[in-house]
């Protein structure tokens, strides 16, 4: 029985918990290594930002190496994965759904609570939303025809339309039917998911029963705070699941030196099937909302990593850059990398490369590795631009200029 894990084998833990050190030689990824992968993660958060790549393909790449992205979409944009509110807008194995019930459930009395809200001073248009969708089958919100349906204003302006399909969509009365170029399709549920997966309803407490056991299987070991933040659960809801999970053995409660513990009561879980490995070999370039590192006190505890995503920050108060990944090397963040994929130009742009206090010289032929599997697998096909911004950046463009 472990009682107490050191903070190295701890992050070994957590990263061979979520797929690294395992990727296989020479096997070109397809749709079954996707659906293991999707499965041992539980999710894909999804965002929109695509400066260098959008956020659902970047960790799959990063355990996986370079795949056809066409291939990953005719599983996440099809109906053999669906979408919710997970952590954050998520893909997620089509059988998890069913255990999203009560959240759904939450957002609908939120709505009858606040009669204030968008939601509930606009049923009349939800309910004709409804009747287009049962009358033309599963449509994008750019699709629907309405007086209200135009782009206003900056890029993340609503219309009417598309706050009514997004209102109903947390509420389930539509789900998602894939998406086109990455925009959702919205469809009525019956329409949809299989009957079977209709019929189901799950009682809030197993459902977050399941999905703490979801979460602890996806970290491998982990704080009460950070296996309630993986599916967004509050730590009153998970804390009753993480003690049915420790009496049932699925948990063990374990002591991690620097790790936080209330008195005498250990608050750090340990997945009894987590992998304990000597060591961890990998060199990943990590999504801002990759599991590694989105739960950023989690990264700075494993990793001494301070993070923080500077995209909504004014360009002149931002200190690392725009679009910053950080780049896992073996069980250490040695470094981050401000990465932009000039399309047009056909060139990986470097807008700035920083070293962290645990870089060594040999990490540095590692991590111009990395950019060019990266811009290799983006189709750039006239090579890496490094800007000269970042205390990496010139012992970077030197690597990157010897090949």
């Amino acid at each position: 029985m472990v009682d107490s894990v050191s903070p190295a084998l701890a992050r070994r833990v957590a990263l061979a918990a979520q797929g690294f050190g395992a990727r296989a030689s020479g096997v070109v990824p397809g749709t079954r290594q996707f659906k293991l992968l999707l499965r041992r993660l539980a999710l894909l958060q999804i965002d929109s930002v695509n400066v260098y790549e959008r956020s659902h393909y970047q960790p799959v790449f990063a355990r996986l190496g370079a795949f056809d992205k066409t291939l990953l979409d005719s599983l996440t944009y099809g109906r053999t994965v669906t979408e919710y509110w997970a952590h954050e807008a998520s893909f997620l194995p089509l059988e998890t759904l069913p255990l999203m019930g009560w959240r759904k459930n939450d957002y609908r009395e939120w709505y009858r609570t606040h009669p204030d809200s968008w939601g509930a001073s606009n049923q009349g248009t939800m309910d004709w939303l409804r009747a287009e969708l049962a009358a033309k089958g599963p449509m994008r919100a750019s699709e629907i025809e309405h007086e209200s349906n135009r782009r206003q204003g900056p890029w993340w302006g609503w219309s009417d339309v598309k706050r009514g399909l997004e209102t109903m969509f947390r509420q389930g009365d539509v789900v998602s039917a894939g998406r086109v170029r990455f925009e959702r399709v919205y469809g009525l549920p019956d329409q949809v998911l299989p009957s079977g997966l209709l019929d189901q309803a799950v009682p809030r407490e197993e459902a977050v029963r399941q999905l703490v056991s979801q979460s602890a299987r996806a970290l491998g070991i982990g704080t009460l705070g950070e296996l309630a933040d993986y599916f967004r659960l509050k730590t009153v809801d998970a804390k009753p699941a993480v003690e049915q999970l420790v009496a049932s053995g699925e948990l063990v409660p374990v002591t991690v030196p620097g790790w936080p513990s209330s008195g005498l009561s250990r608050d750090v879980y340990l997945h009894r099937d987590a992998r304990l490995p000597r060591r961890i070999e990998a060199a990943a370039l990590l999504s801002p909302f990759d599991p590694v590192v989105w739960e950023r006190d989690r990264a700075l505890r494993m990793f001494d990593f301070h993070y923080r995503i500077e995209i909504y920050t004014p360009q002149p108060k931002r200190v690392y850059g725009y679009y910053v990944l950080p780049v896992l090397i073996d069980d250490r963040i040695p470094a981050r990398i401000d990465l932009k994929s000039d399309r047009q130009a056909g060139i990986l742009r470097v807008q700035a490369a920083w070293a962290e206090p645990s870089l060594v010289p040999d990490d540095v032929p590692r991590i111009a590795s990395l950019l060019r599997e990266a811009a290799a697998w983006q189709s750039l096909p006239n090579g890496i631009e490094v800007a000269p911004r970042g205390t990496l950046a010139t012992a970077l463009a030197a690597e990157l200029s010897r090949s």
